[in-house]
Order: structure tokens, then C-alpha cells, then sequence
């Protein structure tokens, strides 16, 4: 009977965490350090996200003057 291969655990790197403790808000070091953590083929990181912490991520579309004109028509 053939042995199956066992799957290994590819372990983290540390220099990613020595790099984030010296740097922490570099935005790099917190995405090597989110791609670390995360398993392949998962959702990005969250520090990929779009927009920043005070402001909503840009829309695809979104046209707050059309919007509002929709309201107060009904339309």
C-alpha cells in the first residue's frame, strides 16, 4: 500500500513580523503580514480594502446629485 503525501503546514515568516513590530503602520508590512495569515485561494486581506479609515471606499457609479433628484421626484 502507497503512503499519500501528508500536507505541511508552510509556517509563517517571522521577518514579515519583525518588519510590522519596527513598521507598523507601513501599508506593506500589514499586507505581507495579512497574506501571510490568510490560506490560498481565501478572500484578500483586509488591508487591501479600498478607501481609507474616514472615508467610504470610491462607488462604480454612485451619482449623489442624481439620487437626490430621484428622491424628490420618485422616480
Amino acid at each position: 500500500m502507497k503512503k499519500r503525501a501528508q500536507p505541511k503546514d508552510a509556517g509563517a515568516d517571522r521577518r514579515i513580523d519583525e518588519r510590522l513590530k519596527r513598521r507598523p503602520k507601513d501599508p506593506d508590512a500589514k499586507l505581507d503580514a495579512g497574506l501571510d495569515e490568510s490560506m490560498d485561494a481565501s478572500d484578500p486581506p483586509a488591508v487591501t480594502a479600498p478607501g481609507s479609515p474616514d472615508r467610504p471606499a470610491p462607488s462604480s457609479g454612485y451619482d449623489a446629485k442624481a439620487e437626490a433628484k430621484r428622491r424628490q421626484t420618485g422616480r
